[in-house]
């Protein structure tokens, strides 16, 4: 009998409801990390966990938490999906160090240290100036690493990131992002931060979010797959995986949440323009949940074996939950 593959999408943000939970099934996906909060402060980032909580409580044909490795294995031998939470931003924390352990204990598993703008940790990559991470945010990363919860760069500026990278003394993850060579959105990542996080043994998610995409919405599968194969090259494909930043059936609305949250009275049209303000279409081989095993299709033509394609569509990430989510054990 042939093992069935193991997927694992590490970043969505869809509006969530049972048929969601059915395309994962139908998609096969192990685990998904999801986003948490974008904006939101310590309280109301718990209120969005209790939601979380109580759909994986009214679906256990379906749904299971995810607090380990182990967690996607026995989602996987049970036909279940591990539900990961993870943070767009470090506004949960306030400005108290103290919830870095609290929020892990909640069962937080990846924190951006910034979204976009300036944060109390670090840079995001729409500011104009990257002074670099800051006097709490080398504190917050030391904490960050005794605990087990993971830092995620993805929409930090460059600086901040390189920084990020050396002062963490455990691997982090940029979990969707594409690199800046293929695509230069100011949202992907150059050659020189990608080289650094996988040296440093980290993480890069391939992102499908068409903004970030050559072509955007057209962007075909071949060519996504080749970008693939170019970063196999560069970083080894053990350093890649995929976090397709799938925002499936949200409205405009919350694109606008997103992008202003509650520092804007202005629009801010971030990754989007002033002619295209909403959620842009998907491209076509991956308009849903459910397309999530049409890239092994693009991965095997270009040449991959299948242990690289099992790595890249969910084993790499496996491997790093296993290393980065538990407490620095003794040395």
């Amino acid at each position: 009998m042939t093992q069935k593959p193991l997927y694992i999408d590490n970043l969505q943000y869809t509006n969530i409801s049972p048929a969601h939970f059915d395309e994962m099934a139908v998609a096969g996906l192990s685990a998904v990390h999801v986003t948490i909060c974008y904006h939101e402060n310590f309280r109301q980032t718990v209120e969005n966990m209790i939601t979380w909580n109580r759909w994986v409580e009214a679906h256990p044909d379906r749904l299971m938490l995810g607090r380990t490795g182990d967690d996607v294995r026995q989602a996987h031998a049970t036909g279940k999906t591990a539900i990961f939470y993870g943070f767009q931003n470090c506004a949960p924390i306030e400005d108290d160090i103290g919830l870095i352990e609290i929020v892990h204990q909640l069962g937080a598993r990846f924190m951006q240290l910034s979204y976009n703008n300036q944060s109390l940790l670090a840079t995001g990559c729409y500011e104009d100036e990257d002074p670099g991470i800051t006097r709490f945010g080398k504190q917050a990363i030391a904490e960050m690493n005794r605990v087990g919860l993971v830092i995620d760069m993805s929409h930090s500026a460059h600086r901040s990131t390189l920084e990020a990278i050396d002062i963490s003394s455990r691997p982090i993850s940029i979990t969707h992002a594409n690199p800046s060579w293929w695509h230069p959105a100011r949202r992907n990542k150059p050659d020189e931060v990608i080289a650094a996080l996988t040296k440093a043994g980290g993480m890069l998610g391939f992102s499908v979010y068409p903004h970030h995409l050559a072509g955007g919405s057209d962007c075909t599968l071949d060519s996504f797959c080749e970008m693939i194969a170019e970063a196999a090259e560069r970083y080894g494909a053990r350093h890649l995986g995929i976090g397709t930043d799938l925002c499936q059936d949200q409205p405009d609305s919350v694109v606008e949440w997103m992008r202003n949250g509650r520092w804007s009275r202005s629009t801010d049209f971030g990754e989007g323009s002033a002619d295209n303000p909403g959620f842009p279409r998907q491209p076509d081989w991956f308009s849903s949940i459910r397309d999530f095993p049409n890239m092994v299709t693009g991965l095997q033509k270009v040449g991959f074996s299948q242990d690289e394609i099992a790595g890249i569509m969910g084993e790499n990430w496996l491997r790093f939950y296993d290393q980065n989510f538990g407490p620095v054990g003794p040395s």
